[in-house]
């Protein structure tokens, strides 16, 4: 049996802005989206990602997979909103983004690295 990749594209609102992470796959967890995605905006910091579904928000684990945290919504699947958030400075002690001008207002496609 040959276990088939599908990869995709996830949709996450990084500072109001719909971002897109392309190579995503069902094995894609929330640590590699969120790494992509901080590379991609050039911020550094400690962010998680939110799934939001109407009202609800739920914070996702590192080694949860969005896309089947999206698929376990049933027939609201398409309803669900990724969203980064961040929680706080690098472990670095680099200075936060507050200080850095607003991100661009255009749409940035983050691709994760291919998996050998």
């Amino acid at each position: 049996m040959v276990l088939e990749l599908v990869a995709m594209e996830l949709k996450v609102w990084v500072d109001g802005i719909q971002r897109v992470v392309c190579g995503v796959s069902e094995q894609t967890t929330c640590q590699e989206v969120v790494i992509a995605l901080a590379q991609a905006i050039g911020q550094t910091g400690r962010f998680v990602l939110v799934q939001r579904l109407r009202e609800k928000e739920r914070q996702l684990l590192p080694q949860e997979c969005p896309v089947g945290a999206q698929a376990t919504c049933g027939q609201f699947a398409n309803d669900v909103q990724f969203v980064l958030r961040r929680t706080g400075p690098s472990l670095s002690g680099r200075p936060s983004s507050d200080n850095c001008p607003p991100p661009e207002r255009c749409p940035v496609r983050a691709s994760l690295p291919p998996k050998p």
